[in-house]
């Protein structure tokens, strides 16, 4: 004979059967890769996108650019596999002829101006023309920058013609610039704003104008071979989107025109 207690214990063996017959979907996951100059306003944006999509985001950072093992392009030569990247559009560039990107999947996500980092608490050098530049430059002798921006700030001197008077230290990762600046190995850093604004060791002392340094520029882009086009998709859009455009600003780049 059945007692009440032993009816309660049925019923719930059934309910968990039932649940274990049918489990609740899981939910999707994206692989994602970025590097450093879009990471404070992606950070801030992830858990809204998380929110309102269901789709997880699993976050991998390397250098747009470069040849150390930590590089976008290492880490994918290495095998890692991911479904979004964003970095800068030299980075971006080298990714499509090496057939990585689904073509027409890129999607412009934040220009930034190109600043110059000094330790916390120096005076802003003056920088605001290229013949103020080129004179800060080189008394300053020693520079430090991140592996993303190293051919941009070697064409920059070379520009200037203070190529062989500047000595560049670049850094693996782009919070090492600011770190350099800090310790006193580098007298000031050239990175993208967004980089030293959002990282500790250096203050921001000013901005490259855009007639000598045009403003950089971060996209998002789909990997060929990736099996969540449709999720991918979704997160590239809503980074370029207007929900963006808040984290976007405070974390010193601005939206493209």
């Amino acid at each position: 004979m059945l007692t009440f207690g032993s009816r309660i214990g049925g019923a719930a063996l059934l309910v968990l059967a039932t649940v274990l017959a049918y489990p609740v979907p899981a939910v999707a996951q994206l692989r994602v890769i970025i590097s450093g100059g879009f990471s404070a306003a992606y950070k801030e944006l992830v858990p809204e996108f998380e929110r309102t999509s269901g789709i997880s985001l699993v976050t991998a950072s390397g250098s747009s650019q470069g040849d150390g093992p930590t590089t976008i392009g290492a880490q994918l030569r290495s095998g890692a596999l991911f479904d979004v990247v964003i970095l800068n559009t030299t980075g971006l560039a080298a990714l499509m002829a090496q057939g990585r990107i689904v073509k027409g999947s890129e999607r412009r996500l934040a220009q930034v101006l190109t600043g110059i980092g000094v330790r916390v608490g120096s005076a802003a050098p003056d920088v605001g023309t290229a013949d103020a530049l080129r004179q800060t430059l080189r008394l300053a002798k020693i520079i430090a920058t991140s592996a993303s921006s190293a051919n941009g700030v070697a064409a920059l001197l070379t520009r200037l013609g203070i190529g062989d008077e500047v000595t560049v230290k670049v850094g693996a990762r782009y919070s090492d610039a600011n770190s350099m600046v800090e310790r006193g190995e580098a007298a000031l850093s050239i990175q993208p704003v967004s980089e030293i604004l959002n990282m500790p060791g250096a203050q921001l002392g000013g901005t490259i104008p855009s007639n000598v340094r045009p403003a950089g520029l971060f996209v998002g882009a789909i990997f060929a071979g990736s099996t969540r086009l449709d999720e991918a998709g979704r997160l590239v859009a809503f980074l370029a989107s207007d929900a963006a455009r808040g984290a976007i600003e405070r974390a010193g780049m601005e939206q493209p025109r």
